[in-house]
């Protein structure tokens, strides 16, 4: 258990030094992500309102039947589409990306990776 703890407060430690010079605003939202042992989370986030914009992940229904059988990548790959798609509809293309703490592989690349194909610019 002690394990898992320290990695915890390492990767928090990581997230509070990233959060100290990265804010997202109306124009240039944050990016910021989630993970789970089981789902993904993706946030657009305006930090000068503290307002989360949208939101997308490997629990909402309407990504449900596309996510069916996937791997971890493989649903932040659709969750990331997803965002990227539902961001561009609102007129929103540049963000900031946080990754939280987590290393930049496996899941938070494949997220970040997709986003962009699908039209953020970060």
């Amino acid at each position: 258990m002690r394990k898992n703890r320290v990695k915890t407060e390492r990767r928090n430690k990581i997230r509070k030094r990233i959060r100290s010079t990265i804010r997202g605003t109306a124009e240039r939202p944050r990016l910021s992500i989630f993970k789970s042992n089981k789902h993904i989370y993706l946030q657009l986030i305006n930090d000068r309102e503290n307002l989360t914009l949208m939101s997308a992940s490997t629990k909402s229904t309407d990504l449900q039947k596309d996510l069916e059988g996937k791997s971890g990548v493989e649903a932040a790959k659709v969750v990331g589409e997803a965002l990227a798609k539902a961001a561009t509809d609102q007129g929103i293309n540049k963000v900031v990306f946080d990754r939280s703490g987590y290393k930049y592989h496996g899941i938070v690349k494949a997220a970040a990776d997709s986003a962009r194909e699908g039209g953020l610019d970060f």
